[in-house]
């Protein structure tokens, strides 16, 4: 039978209880969207009143909220909070990495193949402008993911782009040892954790990045269109931002003095931040997520879902479907594929039975979370027989 998710730490009563998700749904596809915590619901809300009165916005308020936001970020990965910036997007914090970072003909930039398109369109840019390869990689034979990126770093190598794990099936890379090959050959590090980030442990000071960035509307559990970008301190000085918001500027809290424009910045990583950074209505929300989750602790969470999927895998099997092995892929998600192949409406089959995944390539990507119910599992594995195999 299988056993319901719980979560460790310091959990309400239900874990599944703290979030909006109706009985009968099995939804497992956080991987896409997460599902609604009340708490994020109700701190949307409330924003939406507060704004109905704009006279009651006061200056502190253009910067207070995020800049805990920010901070709560960089406690998540152990980093300084200066090096923290909210952004809107993956593929906005990607592009300032891309515009920061040095890149001359005839080297590369090593990604995963079949990488998310959000970590790839603006290296293909910047290499095509450059007269740059990329290197799209993928395992041989036995080799590992990791392996894979490892062997393909050389001393042309100017820049590693790769993802936490894999979108598709959750293959795990392992960010240390990535890390200190691309220091060896004097590469640049930039991070995609938007399929990891708050459902796993993540600390910046194991693998070292010059730039990370995640979605926060995945496992980070808030709203659509506010991210995170942390910057590693030696690129603050003289990063070139995207945009030049009057937010990031120093002395812009003195909103009399704003016609007074200077060339400076405020400190740390705030200058490669979104304009309109404020965001009154999201940044509430995303409070509101990060702080659940630092309750839960990503230990605890990754535990519960490893346990989870490892049962998923082992019911699949007999069945025909398999999955990377155990070392080689995050514990909370996972991929699982057939010989057989897919069927080509498989998402819109579950969905009938109330069972929500997510079909990405060859995979059907099994994502829950601490709301999963007690019958999820019997459920997606009847509907596997019935309508996958």
């Amino acid at each position: 039978m299988a056993r319901e998710i719980a979560a460790a730490g310091t959990p309400p009563p239900s874990a599944r209880d703290a979030f909006d998700v109706p009985d009968g749904v099995v939804y497992l596809n956080c991987a896409s969207l997460a599902p609604r915590l009340k708490r994020v619901t109700a701190a949307g809300h409330a924003a939406v009143d507060r704004m109905a009165a704009p006279w009651n916005i006061h200056t502190p308020d253009w910067f207070r909220d995020a800049r805990a936001l920010a901070s709560a970020f960089a406690r998540l990965i152990a980093a300084p909070a200066q090096c923290a910036a909210l952004v809107p997007s993956v593929s906005y914090g990607i592009a300032a990495a891309a515009r920061n970072l040095p890149l001359r003909a005839g080297e590369n930039i090593v990604v995963i193949d079949q990488e998310y398109p959000s970590n790839y369109y603006s290296w293909r840019r910047l290499a095509d402008a450059n007269g740059a390869e990329i290197r799209s990689v993928r395992p041989a034979g036995n080799a590992s993911l990791t392996d894979a990126i490892v062997t393909a770093i050389d001393r042309r190598t100017a820049v590693v782009a790769v993802a936490h794990c894999r979108w598709t099936d959750g293959c795990l890379v392992d960010l240390p040892r990535v890390g200190e090959a691309a220091r060896r050959h004097g590469a640049a590090l930039v991070v995609d954790a938007s399929q990891s980030l708050g459902a796993c442990p993540l600390n910046v000071g194991d693998f070292q990045p010059d730039f990370l960035v995640s979605v926060g509307y995945k496992w980070l559990l808030g709203p659509y269109g506010l991210g995170y970008l942390y910057v590693a301190e030696r690129w603050h000085a003289q990063g070139e931002p995207l945009e030049e918001s009057w937010l990031h500027r120093a002395g812009s809290d003195n909103f009399a003095s704003l016609v007074d424009y200077t060339p400076d910045y405020q400190p740390g990583a705030a200058r490669f931040g979104q304009g309109e950074s404020a965001q009154f209505y999201l940044v509430p929300m995303a409070l509101e997520a990060l702080s659940q989750i630092a309750e839960w602790t990503p230990e605890h969470i990754h535990r519960q879902l490893r346990a989870w999927t490892d049962e998923l895998v082992a019911r699949a099997e007999p069945w025909g479907f398999t999955a990377p092995g155990h070392s080689q892929r995050a514990g909370h998600m996972v991929g699982l594929s057939s010989e057989r192949g897919l069927r080509p409406d498989l998402a819109r089959a579950f969905a009938e039975r109330g069972v929500y995944v997510g079909i990405r390539g060859s995979c059907i990507r099994v994502a829950p979370h601490l709301h999963t119910p007690l019958d999820a599992m019997d459920r997606l594995i009847e509907a596997l027989q019935t309508i996958a195999v």
